[in-house]
């Protein structure tokens, strides 16, 4: 755990002072690093400086530079801007003008990679044990890869066949479908999670990480089986912030090296990841005919020219034509 103590009536240290208020404000530990990391490379990049002396001048010399030399993708230079900005207004207090002299980085047009339905099969064959309920769960019902990690029991409705994805990609909670095929084996893998979370609490532990301070309001309820992650880490581990030993979830790095192994020993060419499983999922929906609106709320996108481009990947609309070689 960090120490992140000042002595008493000393002013926190900047990045001390960036940590905390990323804290009160509920911010993940996955933002947090990298806040943290985008506040240190702006510094640096102004040898040392502190932020209170520079301004938006600094701030938009520095994204520029990401663009320009760096040549970081749009999103990278976005996440840094969004990481300035959070210092400036919400550490520093200081209120800067928009930014519209930054020069933007070049947003990539391309389209998802998708593997066809006999690819998929053919992948998951190859993937053996969790890994291969993991990867099922991502192409059976479209979750992002880190939604499938947070996963938590209480959000597994069997009855219902559905699954409740919370604090998706925008903070937004959706309801996506339970393939009727994964049922039991998820039933099956679960009641190997309780055993475990039960070993856990006879060691004196068992707590999980509650988000937006629930574990203030509810002491007890990071002990519960339905607040567990469906899938959990193989080991303890101490957590960063609280210092409390606990069993997070299961490291996504696993499920990457799984199916970067078994695209391999498949021989598919394509460069595939998790992340290629949702665009399958999307696309073999739109190929059987469900509406665009329904795929478009099971993804959780915000809006539907987002999930439009799945379209594009069947060729429909104006490009869907016959090659004039095939009438020949």
């Amino acid at each position: 755990m960090e120490n992140t103590n000042t002595p008493l009536g000393a002013k926190p240290k900047l990045m001390d002072q960036v940590r905390n208020k990323l804290r009160l404000k509920h911010y993940s530990i996955r933002t947090e690093q990298s806040y943290m990391d985008w506040v240190k490379r702006f510094v640096l990049f102004n040898e040392k400086r502190h932020p209170s002396e520079l301004g938006a001048t600094e701030v938009e010399a520095f994204l520029t530079h990401l663009a320009v030399v760096g040549k970081v993708s749009a999103s990278t230079q976005n996440q840094a801007k969004s990481a300035l900005l959070f210092l400036y207004s919400e550490v520093l207090e200081v209120q800067l003008p928009w930014l519209d002299d930054v020069e933007e980085a070049k947003v990539s047009r391309r389209l998802p990679v998708v593997l066809t339905q006999a690819e998929v099969k053919n992948l998951l064959d190859r993937i053996k044990g969790t890994q291969q309920l993991m990867a099922k769960l991502l192409y059976g019902t479209g979750m992002r890869l880190m939604e499938c990690m947070r996963l938590r029991v209480k959000d597994v409705e069997f009855d219902r066949r559905e699954l409740i994805v919370r604090d998706g990609k925008g903070c937004k909670d959706r309801v996506t479908m339970l393939p009727d095929s994964l049922v039991e084996p998820l039933k099956v893998h679960l009641a190997r999670v309780r055993a475990l979370h039960q070993d856990d609490l006879q060691a004196g532990f068992g707590s999980v990480y509650l988000p937006d301070a629930l574990e203030i309001k509810y002491p007890n309820a990071g002990k519960e089986w339905g607040w567990q992650y469906v899938f959990p880490s193989t080991k303890l581990s101490v957590d960063p912030r609280s210092g409390v030993t606990r069993r997070h979830h299961a490291d996504e790095k696993n499920i990457q090296r799984a199916i970067k192994q078994a695209l391999r020993d498949a021989d598919i060419a394509k460069l595939a990841s998790p992340h290629t499983l949702r665009h399958s999922f999307a696309t073999h929906l739109l190929q059987s005919g469900y509406d665009i609106r329904t795929v478009q709320e099971l993804l959780g996108h915000k809006d539907v020219a987002t999930t439009m481009i799945y379209t594009h990947v069947l060729n429909r609309g104006g490009r869907g034509v016959a090659s004039p070689l095939d009438n020949l």
